[in-house]
């Protein structure tokens, strides 16, 4: 019967192929009989009578080259293999680690597939540079940490990029979800005022034929709109909604025109400016002192940033480098870098402590942003409380309103 093998031999090199054997255990001893150790092995039968998992089917390589990882699992990973190179464990030994604790099929494939490339003497950075799950600045900062021999400072290091990126992804999110929670809180009571409360109202006037003062009129008239042309109003929020996410994806200057306007924003747009350029810190210190070539260092560290108008001008920076220019003397050119910055950037570069000072930079601006997301939250809520008040307040007034003039109708009758 014929065998299709997967096995590794003693210098760790993976090799596949065909052997003929009476049964399994024939088999294996052959391979051995070759220097080989057996990872897989099934029967030319076994092959062909297997069915194809759902997960086979569902996800194929492109996908799995292209599936996302959360940030938090990315986190996990990192840590549990800096652990175990700390250790002294086998660059081999602690994927498998890995890979026999992962519960997650789309992860495990992914940590299979480099995996089998390390078995055939692929640098692990170049194994997991071929998936989208595993960021650029990781793959590069693990590079380093390859030529330099130490991996478990790179998977480190990785670590505490991630923790801080985050930390402050939830600082900022959660400053933003806050306001949007309250606009759709007030956003519903405006609803169900105007919808449900209000006709009933508006019926008990008309039966008194009260006269309505001109505040009541209008609110009722609002209240009648949004009652009999509401599937016009999603109509329109559906149109623009749907116009304005077309626009963001395929116009680059719209996109950039948007992104320039969100840092315009009082509160939200210093809030968001400060939380950049503290990414753009710890990534660029977390780079330099990894090694990475500077000019290389300014790309990743541009590229992680979302904003596109901030993105734009690191983009400039980039150009301004290569051919020659200080990164201070081309940030000082854009009025988004301030001029602390500015100053401690320069005192990096000329002193050739370029990462410990981009590293104080970056714990500067994530204290400002934590403190920038508190006054922020503080300010809103007050804001918001009031809002609420003057709508609930509009619709109770309009109604109590005509009441006077219906006590006047029933006394006078």
């Amino acid at each position: 019967m014929q065998y299709q093998y997967i096995a590794v031999s003693v210098k760790n090199k993976k090799s596949r192929g065909l052997i003929n054997a009476e049964n399994k255990a024939e088999a294996i001893a052959r391979l051995q009989d070759e220097g080989l150790t057996a990872l897989n092995l099934m029967s030319s039968a076994e092959k062909t009578a297997a069915p194809k998992s759902i997960w086979d089917v569902e996800i194929g390589t492109s996908d799995i080259h292209k599936a996302k990882v959360p940030k938090k699992r990315l986190l996990a990973m990192m840590h549990q293999m800096g652990i175990m190179m700390k250790a002294g464990v086998s660059l081999s030994m602690a994927m498998g680690v890995l890979i026999d604790g992962e519960k997650d099929k789309k992860i495990k494939r992914i940590l299979n597939e480099i995996n089998d490339d390390l078995y055939t003497g692929t640098p692990i950075s170049a194994a997991m540079a071929k998936f989208r799950a595993f960021p650029e600045i990781t793959v590069n900062i693990i590079q380093s940490g390859e030529a330099n021999g130490r991996l478990d400072t790179a998977f480190e290091r990785c670590v505490v990029i991630l923790e801080k990126e985050i930390a402050l992804s939830g600082k900022v999110k959660g400053a933003m979800g806050y306001p949007i929670f309250l606009m759709v809180l007030t956003l519903f009571l405006m609803i169900v005022m105007n919808v449900v409360v209000l006709p009933n109202f508006a019926s008990v006037f008309n039966q008194f034929g009260a006269k309505l003062p001109a505040l009541t009129i209008a609110v009722m008239s609002f209240s009648n709109f949004l009652t009999n042309s509401w599937y016009l109003i999603l109509l329109v929020i559906f149109v623009l909604v749907f116009t304005f996410i077309i626009l963001k994806k395929k116009s680059q200057r719209f996109s950039t025109a948007m992104d320039w306007l969100l840092l315009k924003i009082p509160g939200i747009g210093q809030l968001l400016r400060q939380s950049y350029i503290a990414r753009f810190c710890r990534i660029m210190s977390s780079l330099v002192e990894a090694g990475v070539d500077i000019v290389r260092a300014l790309e990743i560290s541009r590229d992680v940033i979302p904003n596109r108008f901030f993105k734009q001008q690191l983009t400039q920076v980039v150009a301004d480098v290569k051919v020659g220019s200080s990164i201070n003397a081309s940030v000082a050119k854009f009025a988004i870098f301030d001029s602390l910055l500015v100053s401690m950037i320069q005192v990096g570069e000329e002193s050739g402590m370029l990462f410990e000072t981009l590293d104080k930079m970056a714990s500067l601006y994530e204290e400002q942003t934590d403190e920038a997301t508190k006054k922020f939250t503080a300010a809103l809520e007050p804001a918001m409380t009031i809002i609420i008040a003057v709508v609930v307040g509009t619709v109770v007034i309009s109604i109590v309103m005509p009441m006077f003039g219906m006590y006047s109708v029933v006394s006078g009758g």
